[in-house]
């Protein structure tokens, strides 16, 4: 099997699940800045990262590279969605976006370098490859924990994996 088939299945059973638990967010007025602890990271940040993580399969394989903190120029700004309805939108486009990225690359491509800085630094570079696979494993922790986030806030949780406690039709 080729890469490129490995990850475009890989993101048709992420992505299901995915959109299921972001469906579910409630509207965030009120709650946008919400945490479950003050180490936490915002309701709103937390589901509007969820949404957007396909859209780093899609930067992996058309840029280089990625700056968190680029000297002199400003962070990357992505796009908000204050409900669950615009979050499964957002979601939906990045998903898209990373199917078309994956449909028009190459294994080859795949097995070049891709690199993650901060402020000009190196902080990590690995093979594009093992890049993607490692933002499925961050997606699905992210996801995890909007689930909990769900939960706290007294809305419904979706099946992932399996049942929930909400959600016992698989």
């Amino acid at each position: 099997m080729k890469l490129t088939e490995f990850f475009l299945a890989e993101l048709d059973r992420e992505a299901a699940p995915t959109r299921r638990v972001v469906a579910e967010v409630p509207a965030l007025e009120g709650r946008f800045d919400w945490k479950p602890h003050e180490k936490s990271m915002g309701f709103g940040y937390l589901a509007n990262l969820v949404a957007s993580m396909p859209s780093w399969i899609t930067m992996m394989i058309r840029q280089d590279s990625l700056d968190l903190n680029p000297p002199g120029g400003s962070g990357y700004n992505p796009p908000q969605a204050h409900d669950g309805a615009g979050l499964a939108e957002l979601l939906d486009g990045h998903v898209a976006a990373a199917r078309e990225a994956l449909e028009q690359t190459t294994d080859e491509h795949l097995m070049t370098s891709w690199r993650l800085l901060v402020a000009g630094n190196v902080v990590l570079e690995q093979l594009r490859h093992v890049a993607i696979q490692d933002a499925f494993n961050h997606l699905a922790h992210h996801r995890g924990q909007l689930t909990v986030y769900l939960r706290l806030n007294g809305a419904k949780v979706p099946s992932v994996y399996g049942p929930s406690a909400d959600d016992k039709v698989f």
